[in-house]
């Protein structure tokens, strides 16, 4: 029994109806079709995906390679969620015209405004592509040798599997190495930003609700697809139209009920489902909380100077949700890990394993893994915090820091060959421009005093007095003159003469022990999903996110994440208002929303007791990158848009438990609601298909 139950944690492992679980849209034939038609869909492997007519996977795109997006008109119009298009939103904010504060909605395609460097990427079709890799790969060979090959196969695949001119192809692994697949696709690069509410309803709750349920967030950002004349990707131009899909989402207007089934598609990004118990341990007793201490201390002065300053919280907005995202998250993957004994579980599930391996006479070929996993470990733990601590302090938080890095790297590519001196010096110019574009000073110092004591005792916080880099024209002048002059200008200023010594450990010592120490537990790793799938072979498997394109599927499920503690699975307008506090940085509401409430104004878009839906709870087994990918319902149309998890469940990328792991969506009639009553852009709302189908 402890084996069963185990399995149905960690593996998806049952033949009935099954939530978890991030499956390869291609290979959804017999087992998931048959799952998801006991959960209560109505759709065929053949309509979720397929290469020969049009499928839902035409309308899901990567967004910008970070979220996922869906298309949602004939006309190109795209869905993501509001913090997936916050940079953009806040590129095109000013003081004078703050999108963030007030929202933004074009009235016409004319309004609509182009995003340098955002894309839109569509899978055109899948390929098993493993024996090609692997062909010429041997067990006896280092993992070093073994690696070249696979670079040198998968290059080559990619050369002779047909696509178009205007696409591309990448090779990815999967199963921790095991298995390869190519993905074809097409990349969209003039994407525009159509409308946003503002950040009182697409952030509304901000910190404070991030991650926990009840959640009343209208998480959402609509932009336009535009292609060349042909209908193909090309680069922004005034000449290109909206873009003709293959297939786009009709949105329901009847809305969800506890159990409906639901489906989730998109570009997870990084899991880690089949980690030993050790590293479990490991991540949320010291790796987790080393972070965790960095990001709070970097986000007591960030929040304390965006709430007494407008002008930095434009400037901060995107930094501030992207540092306090991941901050927050741990700390609820590491709740989520203690609540469900997982430790306790996945040991227990490891002398399973073991007496699998002993049953089957695995012993000899794969006994070794888990002694090694646990002396891998207790060598790692140490040189894995502080390489991270270094990322959190030099890249992550504090902004004169990666500053000097960039330098650094500049220095350093200059001197391996001095040819690279312009391009170079161009690298770092644009770093400059980039991070000064929405940088205080003032701020940078706090947060420099505030996390630098957590890497080094020697903080010296005088160095914003001294160095160039804290002003751009002055920061631009170091890099005036020949290659000599600019490194020695470069290595005179007090910033980059504090910060080097610490940049070149981590070059020369820190990253290379992490390099040689973090080998071989990837390499055991694709040892031990093998030994896996050999000792316990009936049981399921999905391959760990990395970015590429998955279905999961599940049902519409309140839970309860404490004792006489239980959430219902949809959170109304009504409790918009129940939180709203006037003026407060996280809860306060615009006007015209409170008087659409008060008059009960709600259009088409109230369920069928009169309330309005904001947000709904699933069992859909999402991460990072699930950001904006579509809740879809029995029969192919958009319910919701995915954007969070429950706090305790964010463990679910290492340990997904059906009981306490769910996902958050918006309901897509709170999105209309938003868009036609709230903001007036009824022109979009006609550009859409809304559908009936309970009413069928």
């Amino acid at each position: 029994m402890r084996l069963i139950k185990f399995l149905l944690l960690f593996i998806t492992f049952s033949v009935s109806a099954q939530q978890g679980g991030m499956w390869i849209p291609s290979l959804l034939d017999g087992m998931n079709e048959t799952e998801m038609a006991n959960l209560g869909s109505m759709l065929t492997a053949d309509d979720i995906y397929s290469v020969n007519k049009s499928s839902l996977k035409d309308a899901i795109g990567h967004f910008n390679g970070g979220c996922t997006t869906e298309v949602i008109s004939p006309k190109g119009l795209i869905l993501t969620n509001h913090h997936c298009g916050y940079s953009q939103i806040q590129s095109h904010s000013s003081l004078e015209n703050d999108y963030i504060k007030n929202g933004f909605w074009a009235m016409n395609l004319d309004e609509e405004l182009p995003n340098e460097g955002l894309f839109v990427e569509f899978i055109i079709r899948i390929e098993d592509v493993t024996n090609d890799v692997l062909a010429g790969v041997t067990d006896e060979m280092s993992e070093k040798e073994k690696q070249s090959i696979i670079d040198k196969n998968s290059n080559k695949v990619q050369t002779y599997y047909d696509k178009e001119p205007w696409q591309d192809s990448k090779v990815k692994a999967f199963y921790k190495g095991n298995q390869y697949f190519l993905f074809i696709t097409e990349r969209f690069e003039d994407i525009r930003l159509v409308g946003a509410p503002p950040a009182s309803i697409g952030k509304f709750g901000s910190d404070t609700d991030n991650w926990v349920f009840p959640r009343h967030t209208g998480d959402f950002s609509l932009f336009r697809i535009y292609a060349d004349k042909n209908n193909r990707p090309a680069k922004y131009s005034t000449d290109n139209v909206p873009y003709t899909p293959k297939h786009y989402l009709p949105i329901s207007l009847d809305g969800i009920e506890e159990d409906d089934f639901t489906m989730v598609f998109g570009f997870p990004g990084r899991t880690n489902e089949y980690l030993p118990a050790v590293a479990i341990q490991h991540i949320t007793q010291e790796y987790n909380p080393s972070n965790i201490a960095i990001r709070e201390a970097a986000l007591k002065v960030i929040d304390a100077n965006m709430k007494a300053n407008d002008e930095v919280r434009i400037k901060y907005a995107s930094k501030q949700a992207r540092i306090a995202n991941a901050w927050k998250k741990w700390i609820g993957e590491n709740l989520g890990i203690e609540k469900s004994n997982a430790i306790a579980e996945r040991r227990a599930f490891e002398a399973e394993f073991t007496k699998a391996l002993k049953d089957k006479n695995l012993e000899s070929k794969y006994g070794n893994i888990l002694p090694e996993f646990d002396q891998l470990y207790k060598d790692f733990a140490a040189i894995n915090i502080k390489r991270r601590n270094f990322i959190e302090v030099f890249i992550v938080t504090n902004e004169l820091m990666t500053m000097t890095l960039r330098a650094y790297q500049m220095e350093q590519a200059i001197k391996q060959n001095p040819d690279n001196f312009e391009k170079a010096k161009a690298r770092f110019a644009s770093t400059l421009k980039s991070i000064h574009k929405n940088y205080d000073v003032n701020v940078d110092k706090g947060v420099f005093k505030n996390v630098m004591p957590f890497y080094t005792q020697k903080v010296d916080a005088s160095v914003y007095d001294k160095t160039a880099l804290t002003d751009l024209d002055e920061a631009l002048k170091l890099l005036d003159g020949k290659p000599k002059d600019v490194l020695k200008k470069l290595n005179k200023d007090a910033a980059y003469k504090y910060a080097k010594p610490f940049i070149d450990e981590f070059y020369s010592t820190i990253n290379p022990e992490f390099e040689t120490k973090n080998a071989p537990i990837t390499a055991l790793e694709k040892q031990y999903m093998k030994a896996l799938m050999e000792a316990l072979p009936d049981a399921r498997y999905f391959p760990d996110a990395n970015s590429t394109m998955r279905v999961t599927y599940g049902k519409v499920k309140g839970y309860s994440p404490k004792d006489a503690v239980y959430y219902m699975p949809v959170s109304y307008l009504d409790g918009v208002i129940e939180k709203y506090v006037p003026g407060d940085y996280e809860f306060d509401v615009p006007q015209k929303l409170l008087d659409l409430y008060a008059a009960k104004d709600f259009g088409q878009y109230a369920d069928a007791n009169g309330k309005v839906p904001v947000c709904f709870l699933g069992t859909n087994h999402t991460t990072g990158g699930n950001s904006g990918s579509p809740a879809i319902d029995a029969n192919g149309n958009l319910i919701g848009l995915n954007f969070d998890r429950v706090w305790e469940g964010t463990m679910s990328d290492i340990n997904y438990d059906p009981e306490i792991c769910r996902n958050i969506m918006v309901d897509a009639r709170y999105v209309l609601f938003i868009i036609d009553k709230f903001a007036g852009a009824k022109h979009l709302i006609e550009e859409m298909e809304l559908v009936h189908p309970k009413n069928k």
